[in-house]
């Protein structure tokens, strides 16, 4: 009973992530969670410690996976800003505050969720990795400057801090992972842990994201709830700038990558990092700016967990006969 449960959210991704927005929704205009809010931080350093164990650290060496990197730049910080500044003069001229929070959105790329993701859709995490420590250091030196082009304001934003942030959501788990695999290896063979232990490994990185999607959300409930009237033109945005990011970056990574790589080159340019962006936008622009990154926070969650689903049935297929995808380049 206890390992069905423990198994439920990553046989059911579709039905875990939005019953999870609706709890966090729900409980959040009820309770104050905000005493949570150091705690995501824990829960996100699980989610990647869990992917990280067994990880080949040799592949981050490797020059493999370049020509993934360089298309993830083009697409980060040429053609999504394009996207979100042209659905921005469109649909959000009268709400400029709304548009700086989609600018805010669209310039800082890749957070923990992409090499989780790309773990749970047996991608390459080597690149994912690559992708998001190159997506974060990039994205902070070019958004102040992208802020001040596409919305008239210049926004600080503190290199160090990002930087602390990779080597506590990317690089801690990374060592913690290479020092539990070192303990298994004493007592177990490389084989085991492939076969039994490695399998178990990937419901508690899910159980770890579901705890960061519900603090996330409970803790942002009442500024949904406050904001209604400005919802619906919000929702429309971000619908047509995450189905515009998914279907761009899965068309390039179709057509010029292996899947290994594509899974990886997807999650590395539609997963924003919106924990950083919530919070630039609301000490910089106001609740306004922050309202869209929260909703963006939903659509996203609910974009990659049915994308996960229907792309391994369609365009990303499981290649069973394989050797393990994550050594491919």
């Amino acid at each position: 009973m206890l390992s069905k449960i423990y198994r439920f959210p990553q046989k059911y991704m579709m039905i875990s992530v939005p019953l999870i927005l609706v709890l966090g929704f729900v409980i959040g205009n009820f309770v104050d969670t905000s005493v949570l809010q150091p705690t995501i931080l824990i829960g996100t350093i699980i989610m990647i410690y869990a992917t990280m164990i067994g990880f080949n650290f040799k592949q981050l060496a490797s020059p493999k996976g370049t020509k993934v990197l360089l298309y993830a730049v083009v697409i980060n910080f040429v053609i999504i800003p394009v996207v979100a500044y042209s659905l921005g003069t469109i649909f959000l001229k009268e709400y400029p505050l709304m548009f700086a929070g989609l600018a805010l959105s669209a310039l800082l790329p890749t957070s923990g969720m992409t090499i989780s993701w790309t773990m749970l859709q047996k991608g390459n995490v080597a690149v994912a990795v690559k992708l998001t420590i190159f997506g974060l250091l990039i994205g902070s030196i070019l958004t102040p400057w992208y802020l001040l082009l596409m919305v008239g304001q210049y926004v600080d934003i503190n290199i160090w801090q990002t930087m602390q942030t990779i080597l506590l959501v990317v690089f801690l788990p990374m060592l913690l992972g290479h020092f539990t695999f070192k303990l298994i290896l004493r007592k177990h063979t490389p084989h085991y842990f492939k076969e039994q232990i490695k399998p178990k490994l990937g419901p508690l990185s899910i159980w770890a994201m579901l705890y960061v999607v519900f603090v996330s959300m409970s803790m942002r409930a009442t500024m949904i709830v406050d904001n209604l009237a400005l919802i619906a033109i919000a929702l429309l945005v971000l619908l047509l700038f995450y189905a515009l990011n998914f279907a761009i970056s899965t068309g390039i990574a179709v057509t010029r990558f292996n899947r290994a790589d594509g899974i990886a080159l997807v999650n590395g340019t539609v997963l924003r990092n919106l924990s950083l962006a919530i919070g630039i936008a609301a000490t910089a622009f106001g609740a306004e700016a922050a309202l869209i990154v929260t909703l963006a926070f939903i659509v996203q969650q609910q974009f990659i967990a049915n994308y996960a689903q229907i792309s391994k049935r369609y365009w990303f297929k499981e290649q069973h006969n394989s050797n393990e995808v994550t050594a491919k380049a």
